[in-house]
């Protein structure tokens, strides 16, 4: 039983990892506040991606651009 939870953990760590490290290569590309987004990508998941993608990337805008 303790290793389903090591496992779990191993797992939530490296989503976290790769979550803030895109999220501050990203950030850093694009001009926006790169420190901030990479930090808080290291602190939780998925809220740091799926607000960065809406507020920073505006994902929203490139549906209503097409039409």
């Amino acid at each position: 039983m303790n290793t389903n939870h090591d496992l779990l953990f191993i797992v939530v760590v490296i989503i976290v990892l790769i979550q803030g490290l895109w999220l501050f290569l990203d950030a850093r590309k694009r001009g926006h506040n790169y420190w901030f987004w990479g930090i808080w990508g290291l602190i939780q998941t998925p809220l740091p991606l799926i607000l960065y993608l809406i507020f920073a990337r505006k994902i929203y805008r490139r549906g209503a651009d097409r039409e």
